[in-house]
C-alpha cells in the first residue's frame, strides 16, 4: 500500500514538474525568461518551449503592430497660429529583453513614446507654417485663385522654402525613430490625425474663408456676366444676319413673283385687250364697292362704262 501511495506521489510530482517546465508561445507573441526576477533570455519563435520549473518564469509580449495615440496638444505654428494637434503612431517590440529592462511593460512603453513623439511633433509644428501642415507636397494654386503670400513677423517666406505635410511627417518619423531602439522598440510611422484651430482663432479663420469664397464667387459671377454678354452679342449678330438673309430672299421671291405676274398680265393683255380691261375693271369694282357701301361716279366716266353697257 505504501509503495502504491509513493508511486502516485512520484507521478503527481513528475506531472507537476513537467507541466511547470513546459510552455507555449503562440503566433503573434514573443517572450522573455526570468530567473529569480532577472531576465536571462528571450523567445521569439512560436511553439512549445521548456524552462526550469519554479526557478524560471515566462513573460509574454506582443510581436504584432501596436498603436500609440497621443492626447491632443495645443501648439503654436511658426506664423503664430495656435492649433490643436492630434497624433497617432504604430510601433512594435523588436527586442523583448531590452524592452523589459528599459520600460518593462506596454504601458511603460506608451508613456515613453508620449515623451518622445510629443516632443518631436511640438518642435516640428512650431518650426513650420500652418499652410505647410495642412497641404500636400503636390498642392497647386487653382487657376484664378490669385497669388499667395506668406509672412512671418513681417518677413515674406519664399515659396521654394515651403514643404508639404508628407515631408514634415517624414522628418518627425526620422527624429522620433532615432530614439526608440534604446528601448527595444521600432517606430513604424507617425501621422497627424487631426489639426484644428483653437476657439479664439477659429472664428477669424471662418470669416476669412467666407470672405475668400465670396471673392471667388464674385469673380466667377463677373466672368459669367462677361460670357453672357458675349453670347448675347453673338446671338444678336447671328439673328440680324439671319433676318437680313431672310429679308433678301423674300425680296427676291416677291420680285420674281411680281415679274411673273406682270408677264402673265402682259400676255393676257396682248391676247385680248378688251377682255383684259373688262376683267380688271370687275376686279376694281369688287375692291371698291364694299358691303353696304356706296360709290358715287359720273355717268360719263370710263369707270362707269361697263355698268352702263350692262343695262
Amino acid at each position: 500500500m505504501k509503495k502504491v501511495t509513493s508511486l502516485i506521489v512520484i507521478v503527481i510530482v513528475a506531472a507537476v514538474l513537467f507541466f511547470s517546465s513546459f510552455y507555449i508561445i503562440y503566433e503573434g507573441q514573443q517572450a522573455i525568461v526570468t530567473q529569480f526576477g532577472a531576465p536571462v533570455g528571450d523567445i521569439k519563435q512560436p511553439g512549445p518551449h521548456f524552462k526550469t520549473p519554479f526557478i524560471q518564469n515566462v513573460i509574454r509580449f506582443e510581436s504584432r503592430l501596436l498603436k500609440w495615440d497621443g492626447d491632443p496638444t495645443e501648439i503654436p505654428t511658426k506664423d503664430k497660429k495656435f492649433i490643436w494637434v492630434d497624433t497617432t503612431a504604430r510601433w512594435r517590440i523588436t527586442d523583448p529583453l531590452l524592452f523589459y529592462k528599459t520600460v518593462a511593460t506596454e504601458r511603460g512603453a506608451q508613456s515613453r513614446l508620449d515623451d518622445i513623439i510629443d516632443s518631436v511633433v511640438r518642435d516640428a509644428v512650431s518650426g513650420r507654417l500652418l499652410v505647410e501642415l495642412v497641404r500636400g507636397s503636390d498642392y497647386e494654386v487653382r487657376e484664378g485663385g490669385g497669388e499667395e503670400r506668406f509672412e512671418v513677423e513681417g518677413v515674406e517666406v519664399a515659396k521654394e522654402n515651403l514643404v508639404g505635410r508628407e515631408e514634415i511627417m517624414a522628418g518627425i518619423l526620422d527624429k522620433a525613430r532615432a530614439n526608440t531602439p534604446d528601448y527595444g522598440i521600432e517606430l513604424l510611422d507617425v501621422q497627424i490625425k487631426r489639426i484644428n484651430y483653437v476657439e479664439q482663432v477659429r472664428t477669424r479663420v471662418y470669416e476669412r474663408m467666407i470672405s475668400e469664397r465670396k471673392r471667388v464667387a464674385a469673380q466667377y459671377r463677373s466672368e459669367g456676366e462677361g460670357e453672357k454678354a458675349d453670347i448675347l452679342g453673338q446671338m444678336e449678330r447671328e439673328l440680324k444676319e439671319i433676318s437680313s438673309e431672310a429679308y433678301r430672299k423674300v425680296l427676291e421671291v416677291r420680285g420674281g413673283a411680281d415679274a411673273e405676274a406682270a408677264a402673265i398680265y402682259a400676255e393676257a393683255y396682248n391676247q385680248d385687250k378688251e377682255f383684259y380691261t373688262f376683267l380688271r375693271t370687275l376686279e376694281s369694282y369688287k375692291k371698291s364697292i364694299q358691303k353696304n357701301g356706296r360709290l358715287v361716279i359720273s355717268t360719263d366716266s370710263d369707270y362707269y362704262r361697263y355698268l352702263k353697257e350692262a343695262k
